[in-house]
């Protein structure tokens, strides 16, 4: 099981979180560090959470057509 860990960005739907993921790498060619960043949508029932808090995410079965993570804690 994967497991990341990412910034919350939106809290607007029932029972579905937006975790931005960040990561970064080195361009092969021109040696400059790049960062990317993944939007992943995340199954919560815990409605304490919100915009701004960092949260450790685990990979789980599909829930839906768009969620295949949910939170395992708050950091």
């Amino acid at each position: 099981m994967k497991n990341i860990i990412g910034k919350i960005v939106s809290t607007k739907m029932m029972k579905t979180i937006v975790v931005e993921v960040a990561r970064q790498r080195v361009h092969p060619l021109y040696k400059k560090i790049m960062r990317r960043t993944a939007r992943i949508k995340v199954h919560n029932e815990d409605e304490t959470l919100k915009v701004g808090d960092m949260v450790k995410i685990t990979s789980t079965r599909p829930l839906s057509k768009t969620k295949h993570f949910k939170v395992t804690g708050k950091i």
